[in-house]
């Protein structure tokens, strides 16, 4: 088992990676979120699996309330979120009430920016289902996307617990681990070198990871985003380097429309332009190469559509929240684990993003 402490201005908490804590997680919540109501937002894909199983073990004769959201990007919406609110308060939970977001990103976002406004805020407990949601469910940044772009309402809210079963981790598809996956290898580009290099080296395929170097894996990534937030809270500093790769990736997610990609896989073609721009700008080499083929033999696909609209996806990272008065703002590199955030010239960009277009 591996604990990580999570220390903020707002609140401390921990973020215990177990195998087979799954069998407890209920009475695990109650130890650390003690309350007669909970509710159990999750999607549809999750519910199909685990969601019963999850409900069983807690206390017989707490009160156990479920909300089943469909699966994907789309449902961070105003929709869901007006829905759950909706059903939270005509079922009478109160302040004393505590969500938990059972799921990946998609339902830690949501779930847990019902609890950061529901009645001013609720309490709530983060049980991620994916690899991708050991970066979301740390650090309480919770929000829900406009159809314009990702991520727009939302607050900072953090949880009382993460609770991660990595056994959950066996049934996720390939196409969702390399979207976690990326997010990990990011926090290596920004913060830790000797992390990227041991990633680099030893995940050649996820096969090639035994289930205890996953829970490794985990936890190094996620003691790299506790010290970054423990820092910098509510992102006025060294936090925005968490989004290196973010500014094309989530122009690129609502552009495609969301869904045709996964965050990891549209954040990982960001890393990739990002990545080349950091070299124009800086000077320094970079192993862009390298990672380029590494992780296309991995699976991931760094080239963008050969028709996209290289100027709409300019006008949509222009509308980024990292943005200034209008200028195109990016977290750069000057070397691997060495980050920087700046404005960048959108000609340059726009070179590197042409450049990244498949072949016809």
């Amino acid at each position: 088992m591996y604990t990580v402490d999570v220390k903020t201005t707002t609140k401390t908490y921990q973020v215990d990676i177990a195998q087979h804590m799954f069998n407890q997680m209920g009475k695990n919540i109650e130890t650390y979120a003690p309350a007669t109501t909970y509710l159990i937002v999750t999607d549809t894909e999750v519910a199909k699996r685990y969601l019963q199983t999850l409900k069983d073990t807690f206390s017989p004769e707490t009160r156990v309330l479920t909300f089943v959201v469909p699966a994907g990007e789309q449902s961070k919406s105003f929709a869901q979120y007006e829905a759950i609110l909706t059903y939270a308060f005509s079922n009478q939970l109160d302040r004393a009430s505590v969500i938990v977001a059972f799921g990946g990103g998609v339902v830690g976002d949501l779930a847990g920016f019902v609890a950061g406004t529901y009645m001013r805020g609720i309490r709530f407990v983060q049980v991620p289902t994916t690899l991708l949601a050991h970066d979301a469910s740390v650090g309480g940044k919770v929000a829900i996307n406009l159809p314009t772009g990702k991520n727009i309402v939302g607050v900072f809210h953090q949880p009382e617990a993460v609770l991660f079963d990595p056994g959950l981790l066996r049934s996720l598809p390939d196409k969702e681990w390399r979207s976690g996956f990326a997010e990990i290898v990011k926090l290596g580009f920004i913060a830790d070198r000797d992390f990227y290099n041991r990633l680099s080296a030893c995940v050649t395929a996820r096969v090639s990871l035994s289930e205890a170097a996953q829970m490794e894996m985990i936890a190094s990534a996620i003691r790299i985003k506790a010290a970054i937030v423990a820092e910098d809270e509510r992102e006025h500093g060294i936090r925005a380097y968490l989004n290196f790769g973010h500014t094309v990736g989530h122009a690129l997610e609502a552009e495609l429309g969301y869904g045709v990609l996964t965050h990891g896989e549209a954040v990982a073609v960001g890393m990739r332009i990002a990545l080349s721009v950091s070299e124009e700008l800086g000077g320094g080499q970079l192993p862009i190469g390298s990672f380029t083929s590494w992780f296309t033999k991995l699976g991931y696909d760094l080239t963008l559509p050969a028709d996209i609209d290289v100027d709409r996806l300019l006008q949509r990272m222009h509308a980024d929240k990292k943005a200034t008065e209008g200028h195109l703002v990016m977290v750069l590199l000057s070397a691997v684990g060495e980050a920087y955030i700046t404005e960048v010239d959108p000609t340059v960009v726009r070179k590197h993003i042409a450049a990244a277009r498949k072949e016809v």
